[in-house]
């Protein structure tokens, strides 16, 4: 885990020297840090655009930062905060950094209007392409900041203001509604192109909440007079002792080939022909495939629909007509900050869903779930972030409550990681976060909210 972004000491460490050098060459503004990109982040000013030439001058300032080899004082710890004191600034990160500032990761700024993205990126090594702008990405977060702005929240404080109120109904309904919208457009981009579309392929990281978005999506089409037959990739699982493993021995249940790819293609290419397919069902806490099976076809007026972390693999299906599909890309994009500067991290977002799901519902605890973690996010960087700007549509699957909502579940669940375990300091790193977040009654959280899928409750649950 120590390669994610903000785990980084080097990498926090210039995000430090960002804070710092854009303060002093901006002082009317505010540097906001929105959102992770790749290896990067994306980075602008809260209230000004900045020019290619603005962004130019702030890498400059950022690298004579770095050669001054300045003392980065860590002050103290306090209300979940690391304090540094970077000559005479003061800057609170949620993340440690290193003591100089000489101490850094190569980095490059990357002109992406309104701002830049800084990007930690080893252009230099061997296999790794040219960045690629993410457009997609990047306007699938403008619609979430917009919607945001419209509802008068700016940071995570605010949401706690509404359940500190006696609002959380109110915030719970907003939230909900703002989804259920954007599903109820995306149907309608599909009906549009119906005699065409044949597939409907549906991918995303770990713990998007692809299963639920995939059921409402379905009522949805429903509505229109479109039914889906549904496969998920879950259910095309080998049994766990033919699972590939990684080179430490673990089980990869996200790599490609831990799925029964012959069974998978042969079945979908069965069911666009008409033909009777019997789909099978995994066992999540056996770790094996079901005696049992669904009997599917693919009648008039119906639509295929497959959801996994690999569906937008171009290795999943191949040898198929790529015209017939309509690709979704889900992912949940945590939008609001703790304050400008230090945003909420969605690798920790998803991680904290997974936890509170695994524990609950597939048998595993916290100490191995994040045993399984970085095969996880190695599975992501190789299968699903590079094919996320091929979808049609960007979809969010987060909510602004959600962590307040998770909070009791994983904490519960971080109880069991005991203070001798490898992964006690993930645990304290994890519940440092929630600290942040009020906690809330989750009784009246809808019973087909995507949230569901991860603390129970779900009217999509077999």
């Amino acid at each position: 885990m120590a390669k994610e972004t903000h785990l980084r000491l080097n990498r926090q460490t210039v995000l430090l020297g960002l804070t710092k050098v854009t303060q002093e060459l901006f002082p009317e503004d505010d540097l906001t840090l929105d959102y992770s990109i790749h290896e990067g982040v994306f980075c602008k000013l809260a209230n000004s655009a900045l020019s290619v030439r603005e962004v130019k001058q702030i890498g400059v300032k950022l690298r004579e930062w770095s050669d001054c080899d300045g003392l980065i004082q860590l002050v103290g710890q306090e209300g979940g905060y690391y304090h540094y004191k970077l000559g005479n600034t003061l800057i609170k990160a949620l993340y440690p950094a290193n003591n100089r500032s000489s101490k850094i990761d190569n980095f490059r700024l990357i002109p992406f209007s309104p701002g830049f993205i800084i990007d930690f990126t080893e252009i230099q090594k061997e296999g790794v392409k040219p960045f690629t702008l993410p457009r997609k990405l990047a306007g699938t977060y403008a619609k979430t900041k917009k919607w945001l702005r419209n509802l008068g929240l700016g940071v995570v404080a605010d949401v706690n203001n509404y359940i500190a109120t006696g609002k959380s109904l109110e915030l719970l309904s907003i939230a909900e509604a703002l989804q259920e919208k954007e599903i109820s457009d995306i149907a309608d981009m599909i009906i549009q192109h119906r005699r065409t579309i044949r597939m409907i392929l549906i991918s995303g990281p770990s713990s998007s909440g692809k299963t639920t978005f995939a059921r409402r999506l379905s009522t949805q089409l429903r509505v229109n007079g479109l039914k889906p037959v549904h496969l998920s990739l879950d259910d095309y699982y080998l049994n766990r002792k033919q699972i590939p493993c990684d080179k430490d021995g673990n089980y990869d249940f996200d790599s490609l080939h831990a799925l029964d790819l012959k069974l998978l293609q042969q079945q979908v290419k069965d069911l666009l022909k008409g033909k009777i397919a019997e789909t099978p069902i995994f066992d999540f806490f056996s770790g094996s495939r079901s005696q049992k099976t669904r009997t599917k076809r693919l009648g008039h007026n119906e639509i295929l629909l497959l959801e996994g972390i690999h569906a937008l693999d171009p290795c999943l299906l191949q040898n198929m007509n790529k015209n017939q599909f309509f690709k979704i890309y889900i992912s949940a994009l945590f939008g609001l900050n703790i304050d400008p500067v230090n945003r909420v991290p969605t690798t920790e977002a998803r991680m904290i869903r997974r936890i509170v799901r695994d524990d609950l519902f597939r048998g595993f605890p916290p100490d191995e779930t994040f045993d399984l973690w970085d095969s996880v996010r190695k599975s992501e960087n190789k299968s699903v972030f590079k094919n996320q700007e091929e979808c049609d549509v960007m979809f969010n699957s987060s909510l602004l409550y959600e962590l307040n909502a998770l909070r009791p579940f994983a904490e519960a669940s971080l109880a069991k990681v005991t203070v001798d375990s490898p992964n006690y300091e993930i645990k304290k790193r994890l519940l440092n976060l929630l600290s942040f977040f009020e906690p809330m009654d989750v009784s009246k959280v809808p019973f087909n909210s995507i949230l569901r899928e991860f603390i129970g409750g779900s009217i999509y649950s077999d």
